[in-house]
């Protein structure tokens, strides 16, 4: 049920990141080699990227697979970032809201994606759109379970939660309410990355900065395509890099430049901060340790 991918650091093409990799999102349309439930994922797809001096960041998405859109190709090609969050998708039900039920959502400096269903929609939750807003659900972009969800994580950003608080209360109420339900969320304001692996693979890699002086590497100009100085987060790993570490069940990741932080959802998961570096393990964190 969908691929997705966020990453912060060097300023790169999109394509690096998505199309050019042997197993990028491109390749995860159509052949996902980690992926648990779902064997295609051509519901439409979708990238959000931020521009230098620009808070708000800007988004191309398509009801059509990734492959079958050759305008993007070039997009991808030229347009640089140094921070994005970009999806492929596998609907969970047929629906007519096309686009605008592909990833990633968006407000104001924030990008979500969801990663999974919602088990028993849209009964399941009924009670949970009862506590939000009217204002929320008007402004909801598709009739879709991962646009609900979206809802409910942006009524928390919205109240002031920080990224990481926002999704592990967001995982934990929909979980409550409809269990057995797979819960995959990808969130970013373009500094930091916050996601959950909740019924389905998810995977980082952090790399080291430069030197004082030192010109950062550009993904996709050597081995295990990754900026010098950055972070990714994602379904899967794009390449067969070592660096790659696998996120555990019912754990939350933050994300920064400077390494990845690991705190369990629920009593469940490994927790521990994973710093800068290729294939370094995650230490344990202090009993009791919450989410940030």
């Amino acid at each position: 049920m969908c691929r997705h991918l966020a990453y912060l650091g060097a300023d790169v093409p999109l394509g690096a990141l998505l199309t050019r990799p042997a197993h990028g999102l491109l390749r995860q349309s159509w052949e996902p080699r980690r992926q648990r439930h779902g064997t295609v994922n051509a519901d439409g797809f979708g990238v959000g990227w931020y521009a230098a001096d620009d808070p708000v960041p800007a988004r191309y998405r398509r009801s059509v697979p990734i492959w079958a859109d050759p305008s993007f190709a070039d997009l991808a090609r030229v347009v640089r970032t140094g921070a994005l969050l970009g999806a492929v998708r596998d609907a969970t039900e047929p629906g007519a809201d096309g686009e605008a039920a592909a990833a990633p959502f968006a407000s104001g400096p924030w990008l979500f994606s969801h990663n999974g269903s919602v088990r028993g929609w849209p009964g399941s939750v009924a009670a949970l759109a009862a506590g939000l807003p009217p204002q929320a659900l008007l402004e909801l972009e598709a009739r879709c379970d991962a646009a609900f969800v979206w809802a409910l994580v942006l009524h928390r950003l919205r109240g002031g939660a920080p990224l990481g608080r926002a999704l592990a209360e967001t995982v934990r109420a929909v979980a409550d309410a409809a269990p057995g339900s797979r819960l995959n969320l990808l969130l970013t304001d373009g500094t930091t990355i916050a996601a959950t692996a909740w019924g389905d693979s998810l995977w980082c890699r952090s790399t080291p900065g430069p030197g004082t002086g030192a010109r950062a590497a550009e993904v996709g100009t050597g081995p295990g395509p990754a900026a010098a100085g950055s972070v990714v987060v994602a379904s899967e790993p794009y390449d067969d890099d070592p660096g790659w570490v696998e996120v555990p069940d019912l754990t939350l990741v933050t994300a920064g430049r400077t390494g990845v932080h690991l705190t369990p959802i629920a009593g469940g998961g490994a927790a521990g901060h994973i710093p800068a570096g290729p294939g370094r393990p995650a230490p344990a964190a202090p009993p009791g340790a919450g989410p940030p």
